[in-house]
C-alpha cells in the first residue's frame, strides 16, 4: 500500500515537471520567434495558445498516451512552440504502448513536419542554397534525428519494466510453488504419521477392545479368568504405548534415523515376524490358519518389502477380528511365478451377531495400506470374493516386488 502511494506521488511530481518544462520551452521559443519575419503577431498568439494547451495535455499522458500524442503532434505540425511536448508525448507512447505505435507516430510526425518547413523556410537554410526538396529532406531527417533518441529511450524503459515485472511475477510464482510444495510435504508427513499410527496401534487397540468386550458380555466369569483377561488388556495397552514411543522416536529423529531415540528403537517387523503376529492373534482367541510357502531366501528380502508384507497381514487380521469375530482367517504367504511376494488374508463375511461391538473404522487402514504398498512398488486388491464351498470371503491381497 505504501509503495503504491509513493509511486502515485512520484508520477504526479514527474507529470507536473513535464508540464512546467514544456510551458517554459514554449515561452522561450515564443520570445525567440517574436522578431522572426516569417511569423505574424496573430500567428504567434494562436501558436502560443496551442502550445499551452498541448503542454497541459501532458497531465493526461499516462491515461491516454496515444490520444495525447496525436493531439500534441497535430499542434506540432503548425508551430514549433510545442516541440518539448512532442518529445515527452512520444516518449510516453514508447513506454506505455507497443513499439510499432511509437515508430508509426514518429514517422508520421517526421513526414508531417515537411510542409511547415517548406511553407516557412528558415532564412539561414535558404541563404545556404537549399531548394524546396532540400528543405523537405532536411526537415524530415532532422525530425528523425531529434525524435529517435527519445523514442528509443522510452522503449528501453518499457523493456526494463517488463523485465522487472516478469522477474517479480516469476519470484511470486516461485514463492507460491514453494509454499504449495511445503504444504504438500506437510500433508504427506501427516499422512505418514497417520499411517504409522494406524498400522502399529490399530492391532493393539483392537485386542484391548475385544478383551474388554468379553468382560462386558460375560459378567459371570471367574475371578481367575477376569484376572487373565485384565492382564492381557494391560499387556496389550503397555505394548501399544511402547509402539507409540517408538513411532514418536523415529519421527523426532528425522528421515535419517539419527536422533536421541533412534538408537533405542527395536528393529522393524518383517516377514519372519508374521508367524509371531499370527500367534498373538491366536492367543487373543482368534482362529487363524497360516500357510507359509515362502522359501528360506525370504529372510533376505529388503526391510521395506518385509515390513510392508507384515503390515498387510496385520491389517487383514485386525479387520477380521473387528468385522468377523469367531470366524477363521486364512493367511497365505507365497512367491508367484512372476517373482513376486504374494500376501493374502481372507475371512468369511460375517452377518450381524450378538456380542461385543466392533471397534469403529472407516476403511482408513486400507487406504493407508494401499499407499504403503504403492510406495513399495507393489499392487494391492481387496473386496468380496467367492471362496471354498461358495462362501463369500473378504480378501486382502498384495503383490510386492521380490528383488533377484
Amino acid at each position: 500500500m505504501r509503495s503504491a502511494v509513493r509511486s502515485h506521488r512520484r508520477n504526479r511530481v514527474v507529470d507536473v515537471t513535464c508540464v512546467t518544462l514544456s510551458l517554459l520551452c514554449a515561452l522561450l521559443l515564443f520570445f525567440d520567434s517574436w522578431d522572426d519575419p516569417r511569423f505574424s503577431t496573430p500567428y504567434l498568439g494562436v501558436a502560443l495558445a496551442l502550445a499551452v494547451a498541448g503542454s497541459l495535455l501532458l497531465g493526461r499522458r499516462r491515461q491516454r498516451p496515444v490520444l495525447v500524442a496525436v493531439l500534441v503532434l497535430g499542434v506540432g505540425l503548425v508551430t514549433e512552440l510545442v516541440a518539448a511536448a512532442v518529445l515527452v508525448s512520444l516518449f510516453t507512447v514508447a513506454v506505455h504502448r507497443p513499439w510499432r505505435v511509437a515508430v508509426a507516430l514518429t514517422a508520421a510526425h517526421a513526414v508531417g513536419s515537411v510542409p511547415f518547413a517548406v511553407l516557412h523556410p528558415d532564412p539561414t537554410l535558404v541563404g545556404a542554397g537549399y531548394t524546396e526538396v532540400g528543405l523537405a529532406v532536411f526537415s524530415f531527417v532532422l525530425s528523425l534525428v531529434v525524435l529517435t533518441p527519445f523514442v528509443a529511450w522510452g522503449m528501453v524503459v518499457r523493456a526494463r519494466r517488463e523485465l522487472v515485472d516478469s522477474l517479480r511475477e516469476r519470484a511470486e510464482r516461485a514463492e507460491a510453488e514453494a509454499a504449495l510444495r511445503a504444504d504438500q510435504i506437510r500433508g504427506r508427513e501427516r499422512e505418514h504419521i497417520a499411517r504409522e499410527m494406524h498400522d502399529v496401534l490399530a492391532h493393539r487397540i483392537t485386542l484391548v477392545s475385544l478383551h474388554a468386550g468379553a468382560l462386558e458380555v460375560r459378567p459371570d466369569m471367574r475371578s481367575e479368568e477376569v484376572a487373565e483377561v485384565a492382564g492381557t488388556i494391560r499387556a496389550s495397552a503397555h505394548q501399544a504405548l511402547e509402539d507409540l514411543r517408538e513411532i514418536l522416536g523415529v519421527l523426532r529423529s528425522g528421515p535419517g534415523g539419527a536422533g536421541p531415540s533412534a538408537g533405542g528403537t527395536r528393529p522393524q517387523p518383517g516377514v519372519a515376524d508374521i508367524a509371531d503376529l499370527v500367534g498373538e492373534s491366536r492367543a487373543a482367541g482368534a482362529v487363524v490358519a497360516l500357510d507359509d510357502r515362502l522359501p528360506e531366501a525370504a529372510g533376505a528380502l529388503p526391510a521395506s518389502i518385509g515390513r510392508t508384507a507384515y503390515r498387510v497381514v496385520q491389517e487383514g487380521l485386525t479387520n477380521a477380528r473387528k468385522h468377523a469375530p469367531g470366524h477363521r482367517a486364512r493367511v497365505l504367504l507365497d512367491r508367484t511365478g512372476a517373482g513376486e511376494l504374494h500376501v493374502r488374508v481372507a475371512n468369511p463375511l460375517a452377518v450381524a451377531a450378538a456380542g461385543p461391538p466392533a471397534p469403529p473404522g472407516a476403511r482408513s487402514g486400507l487406504v493407508g495400506l494401499s499407499e504403503r504398498v504403492s510406495l513399495a512398488g507393489g499392487r494391492i486388491d481387496y473386496g468380496a470374493r467367492r471362496g471354498e464351498g461358495g462362501v463369500i470371503d473378504f480378501c486382502l491381497e498384495a503383490w510386492l516386488p521380490w528383488p533377484t
